[in-house]
């Protein structure tokens, strides 16, 4: 889902099942930079795999780590022991801040101490996020730091010459108000320079974020690190502080993720009409997040959530859900959520003290504030605080949500596409969510965990169906058509072909109609990628033999199998959008769906393609052959008493037999875009 321009959310209208999240970012990172900082080999289990900690892993590599994945999924990480492998290097680490701060301060202490030149970059939003207190720190234990765009911002120069020496006999001052990476960078960076004595550091300022400093204690601590603290003021290194690695180490669920199902199961689970509550996996209240404080403001709001090792179970409590007032500094993250949430509450929900969303991905109050307001939510903005209150059941409106190349953003907005809950009836709407591809910066799986939990009233889920003639190009064009859009893909004239495939296989003849409904009605088919598992063995080759084919197109004339497979085929209408191919798509199997395309070509083109196809694989097949068996298969298909081949009455004709696979594509998708709410809304992404 990481390449589409758009993704469309139908309503949606319940929710149920359980999810199991990734591991936590804040955490991941933190024990990527330990381990490659340690002497010895660190197993890490349940590493989150992201954007963000891909650009870590990559700067570890070039650094000198040697990183084994293991076949059970773990990663080895063979640490540096605290001295440099390589002295000079160029780090791109995209807009992830939990690699460029903590991996900014160790690099300018080692480089000060034993000699080297690194300069670290990212993407141009990262560039504008700023760094300046931290290089301010730095610079008073004595690294040597050059900055190579605007001062206070990256990217960033650390140099220095080998048997440098620190002034580690004073606090290092820092100021805790604007970020608390700044202070996780030091205490990650700083038993590197403890060689000569103690080190301390002093915040300067109401820290904010604390709970993030806690996990930052916790890990170096499993590490071999004990700070000593006075309370979030001063934090002391003890002389020859050395990382030990603790051999292994599991990285619990992400509780920034967790915040999203934590609020979906609030707004759409354990109701009247969905009794079932949502269950979260791996993590639990005992989780050393402080993100996992969000249970709290949830339940203020009205979710009911047990906990348990390692599990969280969340249902509806009270409805609509309740407005608070908070303060935020605990929980900066996830009070996003907590934005979402007050879209379903009576009342004006207040976050105060998040002054920190205007120096993330994006400015967070801003983007926030301008996507509710699209919805119809009515939204106050200030320097560090946001109030919104809920759109009136009637005042719901379709929105295109711009996501600032900000995972959270997207996460957060989705929510709302559970407006039916609220919305007056009749006035449900639908959500384009911009640039879906942005949560793989903490979760790729994010929509796709999403829509596994999510419920739907069927005619809500988008339907494109493509009929058409034997080898007019129908399942490529809806193949590369449900690609773009994110959507499932139903290729009917497959269920055909491995009836008769199966029906083959177990001597059953094409005229033996009750015999060959059984054989439709025990289908064991299974669709993976490009494998169609029949019984568990790949079939798609087989399916494309000629005899197969036009077998199935026999047994499609019979009434009763084409009544075995009805079932099966409705059962693909799964969120987000299902794009199915067939002969009655439009006519009998979704003659309710939005847009309907008939697809057709010379019989000419259509041979000239199939014998073209054929001779790629390496059958040999005479051209005028396979264009009599077309006609023959055209007039069998047209003329069948069930279900013949015809367009539906509100089909779009399309005629392929001078276009290309992609203009045909283009073409699909303008009319998908000419008939949805969507197209209308104008708006700048600020």
């Amino acid at each position: 889902m990481t390449s589409l321009p758009f993704l469309d959310l139908p309503p949606l209208r319940g929710a149920a099942g359980s999810v199991r999240l990734p591991g936590s970012k804040s955490i991941s990172n933190r024990v990527l930079l330990l381990a490659g900082l340690s002497a010895g080999t660190t197993v890490v289990r349940d590493l989150l795999d992201s954007d963000d900690t891909r650009v870590m892993l990559a700067a570890l590599d070039a650094l000198g780590c040697a990183l084994e994945r293991r076949a059970d999924g773990a990663l080895a990480v063979t640490g540096l022991g605290g001295r440099l492998q390589v002295h000079e290097a160029a780090l791109f680490l995209g807009n992830a801040g939990t690699a460029m701060r903590p991996l900014t301060a160790a690099l300018a202490v080692l480089a000060a101490l034993q000699g080297g030149r690194f300069t670290l970059s990212g993407v141009p939003r990262m560039h504008e996020r700023p760094i300046g207190d931290l290089v301010d720190a730095l610079r008073q234990l004595g690294c040597g730091i050059d900055d190579l765009g605007q001062p206070g911002y990256p990217p960033l120069a650390l140099h220095g010459r080998a048997g440098g020496r620190l002034h580690t006999d004073r606090a290092i001052r820092v100021r805790g108000d604007v970020s608390s990476q700044f202070l996780t960078a030091l205490l990650l960076a700083l038993p590197l320079a403890s060689d000569a004595g103690p080190v301390a550091i002093a915040v300067d300022g109401e820290l904010i974020s604390k709970p993030y400093v806690e996990i930052t204690l916790n890990l170096l601590a499993r590490f071999g690190i004990t700070v000593q603290r006075e309370g979030f003021q001063r934090f002391t290194m003890p002389a020859g502080s050395a990382y030990r690695t603790p051999g292994e180490i599991h990285v619990e669920a992400d509780a920034s993720s967790a915040s999203y199902f934590i609020a979906l199961g609030a707004i759409a689970a354990g109701t009247a009409d969905n009794p079932e509550p949502l269950v979260i996996e791996g993590l639990g209240l005992d989780a050393i997040q402080g993100d996992i404080r969000f249970v709290e403001a949830a339940r203020a709001m009205g979710a009911d959530v047990q906990g348990a090792p390692g599990r969280l179970t969340v249902r509806r409590g009270a409805w609509p859900l309740r407005a608070v007032t908070l303060d935020c500094n605990h929980i900066p993250d996830a009070a996003m959520t907590l934005a979402s949430m007050a879209l379903y509450a009576e009342g004006t929900t207040r976050l105060t003290n998040i002054a920190s969303w205007r120096v993330k991905e994006t400015d967070r109050i801003a983007a926030m504030a301008a996507e509710l307001r699209k919805l119809g939510a009515t939204v106050t903005e200030g320097a560090d605080f946001i109030e919104v209150t809920a759109p009136a059941p009637g005042a719901w409106t379709p929105a295109v949500i711009h996501t600032y190349d900000d995972h959270r953003i997207a996460m957060c907005l989705s929510l709302a596409a559970f407006n039916p809950l609220v919305a007056a009836p009749g006035a449900e709407v639908g959500l384009r969510i911009l640039d879906p591809g942005c949560v793989a910066k903490t979760f790729p799986d994010y929509f796709d965990t999403l829509f596994g939990v999510a419920q739907a009233a069927a005619n809500d889920i988008p339907v494109i169906t493509i009929d058409g003639p034997t080898a007019s190009g129908k399942g490529t064009l809806a193949a590369e058509v449900a690609q773009r859009l994110g959507w499932h893909q139903l290729d009917s004239g497959l269920l055909y072909r491995a009836t008769a495939l199966a029906a083959m296989q177990q001597g059953v003849a094409a005229d033996d109609e009750p015999g060959v409904a059984r054989v439709a009605a025990a289908l064991d088919l299974r669709f993976d990628g490009a494998q169609v598992l029949l019984a568990g063995t790949d079939v798609a080759d087989a399916l494309r033999q000629e005899a197969v084919g036009s077998m199935a197109s026999r047994i499609s004339a019979h009434p009763a199998v084409r009544a075995a497979l009805h079932a099966l085929q409705l059962g693909f209408r799964r969120l987000p959008g299902l794009v199915c191919d067939g002969r009655d798509m439009g006519t009998v199997i979704f003659p309710g769906a939005p847009l309907k395309v008939f697809l057709t070509a010379s019989p000419a083109m259509r041979a000239e393609r199939r014998h073209q196809q054929l001779i790629a694989r390496g059958v040999p097949a005479i051209l005028a052959d396979l264009r009599a068996d077309l006609e023959a298969r055209d007039e069998r298909d047209r003329n069948r008493p069930i279900a013949p081949l015809k367009p539906a009455p509100d089909a779009l004709l399309l005629d392929n037999s001078g276009q290309t696979i992609a203009e045909s594509v283009d073409q699909l998708l303008a009319w998908w875009e000419a008939r949805q709410p969507f197209q209308a809304l104008t708006s700048h992404p600020g």
